[in-house]
């Protein structure tokens, strides 16, 4: 019979103390054996219960409860290098360079792995900053700001514009003077 220290085995709120490592080793030698469970607990000085639950545990194992990773740990050190070798591309430009080292994860994933590493990284915008109708208007406005401020700058700037352009300027009286150019 194994000795037992004088500590394991009682009872604090409730709980039992834990089992010794002296005493996990007797509950899986005699388990081996085959004595049944009553037997081990009387050879190991602990309670049925807890023999069982060590037998069940160590049984079964733990599994991991939850989703499993898409990415391996060598996946994601695969991702620091591309990351540390190109730190000023986006994660659209990574994710191409990721893929095409044969790792098959979102682009979402990636940006989190990327996230979890402590790099910062941006996601490009998807659509342009500017539509058409914007660009036109913003276009207009430079085109005559550069007329505004003379022919001698259009010409050193290489613009040429070959259109009417008409430009509304203000007065005091609440009313528009609308003067047309013609610059060709």
């Amino acid at each position: 019979m194994v000795s037992q220290s004088s500590t394991v085995g009682y009872t604090i709120m409730g709980k039992t103390a834990d089992l010794t490592v002296v005493q996990k080793s007797t509950i899986d030698t005699l388990h081996k054996e085959g004595k049944t469970q009553k037997v081990i607990a009387k050879e190991a000085g602990c309670s049925q219960s807890s023999v069982s639950k060590h037998i069940n545990r160590e049984a079964k194992g733990r599994k991991r409860c939850g989703r499993k990773k898409c990415t391996s740990n060598r996946d994601n050190r695969t991702l620091e290098r591309t990351v540390k070798q190109n730190p000023f591309k986006n994660v659209g430009e990574v994710h191409k360079e990721w893929t095409a080292a044969g790792v098959s994860a979102s682009r979402t994933t990636m940006h989190r792995r990327m996230q979890d590493m402590g790099f910062s990284c941006r996601i490009p915008c998807v659509k342009p900053l500017l539509n058409n109708r914007q660009r036109q208007k913003h276009l207009a406005s430079k085109r005559t700001r550069l007329l505004l401020s003379g022919p001698r700058l259009c010409s050193l700037m290489k613009v040429n514009f070959a259109f009417p352009l008409e430009i509304r300027v203000p007065e005091s009286g609440g009313r528009e003077e609308r003067h047309t150019i013609h610059v060709a």
